[in-house]
């Protein structure tokens, strides 16, 4: 049977003491890890990592996700590093395991995965209780969506990313899968990409029935939604915004991003009616 604190490269991890040194590189999982109660052995981040605010702005910064400065990161002399395959590079990671004794390697790859995820990073630094703690949560959380759900049809939707080009998730994204839970089935998907490229002309659009606009990793203004109206013509799908960290962020946030996603789900019904 596979270690509970086997990590997604297949290494498996021995609990640490309370004189861990750790660095994540992974926004969504700094997070996590003041929900775990382990602010105070956190000792560097990435500057995309913004939450807890408060909680991070005296955290020392060592570079971005995919530029991470490595003379930073040794200097803070951590002995565990977070990283992800989506968010970081394969050479960054296997330059840092060169320097640091455990390299935690995380691919959450749907909403599911977040309670095995929690018990990894609660099992190796000794928070298994509050790791439960946000499992139980997360499961109430997932019941309450599914059952809200149910009374919702099924929709395709565009989930825009980028602009110039235009992109969106593939299926097989954990974007995608969280969108699948309220029956929102993406549109504009390419066989062997996660983020596809996509024309949004009027041949895409018709066949979609919702459009949403991610705050994230591109800002949209009001013209670049005015711009797809345009695409569209006739053939107008209904426009939503959303928050792009509630819908992308696996870690802690995903347990409000649940309630978030029926409520979205819930208001873009309301405004179709």
């Amino acid at each position: 049977m596979t270690s509970p604190l086997t990590d997604a490269a297949g290494v498996v991890h021995r609990p640490a003491g309370p004189a861990a040194r750790i660095v994540s590189l992974v926004p969504s999982l700094t997070e996590l890890i003041f929900d775990l109660g382990l602010a105070d052995q956190l000792v560097g981040r990435t500057r995309f990592c913004i939450h807890p605010r408060a909680g991070v702005a005296d955290i020392a910064r060592v570079g971005g996700t995919k530029d991470v400065r490595m003379d930073r990161l040794r200097a803070l002399a951590p002995t565990h590093v977070i990283v992800n395959v989506d968010e970081n590079t394969r050479a960054a990671a296997e330059e840092i395991a060169r320097c640091v004794p455990n390299v935690i390697v995380t691919h959450p790859l749907g909403p599911r995965d977040n309670p095995p995820l929690y018990r990894l990073l609660g099992g190796i630094f000794g928070r298994e209780a509050a790791a439960e703690r946000l499992c139980t949560a997360f499961e109430h959380a997932l019941d309450a969506l599914r059952e809200r759900a149910a009374a919702l049809p099924a929709q395709r939707v565009l989930y825009l990313i980028w602009r110039d080009p235009w992109m969106t998730v593939g299926r097989d994204t954990y974007i995608a899968r969280m969108l699948e839970l309220v029956g929102w089935h993406t549109v504009g998907d390419v066989a062997g990409q996660r983020y596809p490229r996509v024309v949004p002309g009027r041949a895409l659009l018709h066949e979609t029935d919702l459009v949403l606009f991610s705050s994230e990793p591109f800002c949209f203004a009001d013209a670049h939604l005015e711009e797809l109206r345009c695409l569209a013509g006739s053939d107008l799908p209904r426009f939503a915004r959303v928050d792009g960290e509630m819908i992308s962020w696996y870690g802690s946030r995903a347990i409000r991003a649940l309630d978030y996603l029926g409520e979205l789900a819930a208001r873009t019904l309301a405004c179709a009616a």
